[in-house]
Formats: C-alpha cells, sequence, structure tokens
C-alpha cells in the first residue's frame, strides 16, 4: 500500500472513530432542532443590524448598544440549547483527536520518531506561541 492509500485509510479510520459518529450525530440532533435554527438565525439578523447600525455615518449608539444585548440574549439561549450543548462537547473532543492525530503527523514530518512522538495537551496548534514540544 502506498503513502496516500494509508492516509485514505487514517482518514477512514478517523470517520469510524467513536468522537467523529458521536459528533456527526449531535450535529444531526442540532440541524434537526426547528427551536434551534430559529434562534441561530435570529442571532444571523442581530448581528447583520449590528454591522449595518456600526456602518452608518450618524450611527446611533443606543440602538447598537440594545441591539448588542438582544444578540447576547440570543447567543446565550444558542449556547445553553441542549442540543448546541451536545454539539459542542461532542466537537471538543473530536477536535481533540484531530489535534493529537495532527500533531504525531507533523512531528513526524519533522523527523521525530513515529513510535514514541504524540501529543502534548498544553499544545495549542499554534507553533507561532510555542516554546517547543517536550
Amino acid at each position: 500500500m502506498d503513502i496516500i492509500e494509508q492516509v485514505r485509510e487514517l482518514g477512514r479510520m478517523i470517520q469510524a472513530d467513536e468522537s467523529y459518529l458521536k459528533m456527526k450525530e449531535a450535529e444531526k440532533a442540532a440541524d434537526a432542532d426547528n427551536e434551534l435554527q430559529e434562534l441561530i438565525k435570529e442571532f444571523n439578523l442581530k448581528r447583520l443590524s449590528i454591522n449595518t447600525e456600526n456602518a452608518k455615518a450618524q450611527k446611533d449608539p443606543e440602538k447598537v448598544k440594545q441591539l448588542n444585548m438582544d444578540m447576547q440574549k440570543v447567543y446565550s439561549d444558542i449556547m445553553s440549547n441542549e442540543h448546541m450543548t451536545a454539539y459542542n462537547e461532542a466537537k471538543q473532543k473530536y477536535d481533540t483527536l484531530t489535534v493529537r492525530v495532527n500533531t504525531i503527523l507533523q512531528n513526524c514530518i519533522a523527523g521525530e520518531d513515529p513510535n514514541t512522538t504524540d501529543f502534548d495537551a498544553s499544545c495549542t496548534g499554534s507553533c507561532s506561541t510555542c516554546g517547543g514540544c517536550g
């Protein structure tokens, strides 16, 4: 098996992983939640209204303040929705897996030992702020 086919096999394994499957299941549940989808639409409209008001030469600071408060309330409602909460939890677990896989792969590409290199939980994924893998 060549290296590209091995990468494709890794992709299949990732998509068969429990964290991926749970994330996709939570995503479907969130997408099917009409109340949540309406809240997301409302949030986007509030954000658009804020952008529109801020772009005006004579913007109304009180209106912007009220729109921001309204948007924060909708955001709070979105984030407290059970399907959004489940999705965020599942996505965080999946993201941890993908960061670990990417870190190991990048370390191997950089010449580290594939048998011992691993993910450091303190790694943010940004090499620009990194003091070195350890």
